[in-house]
């Protein structure tokens, strides 16, 4: 794993988190729509690593200096 320092690696990865978690809706949402279980489940699923994705960028910026 690689070090990672300066805001912009923090501002790609909010960026990552956020579309993680905009995947995650859409595809738990259209899994909804059509039934899919499965589908909404791994939605669901990757809406939630993104949103702990973006806790963990904002837990390193309440700790920086």
């Amino acid at each position: 794993m690689h070090l990672r320092k300066g805001r912009v690696i923090s501002a790609s990865e909010k960026a990552k988190a956020k579309a993680e978690q905009a995947a995650g809706k859409a595809k738990k949402e259209a899994g909804r729509a059509v039934g899919n279980e499965s589908a909404a489940a791994e939605g669901s699923a990757k809406e939630s690593k993104g949103d702990l994705r973006g806790a963990r960028e904002k837990a390193k910026d309440a700790f920086k200096d």
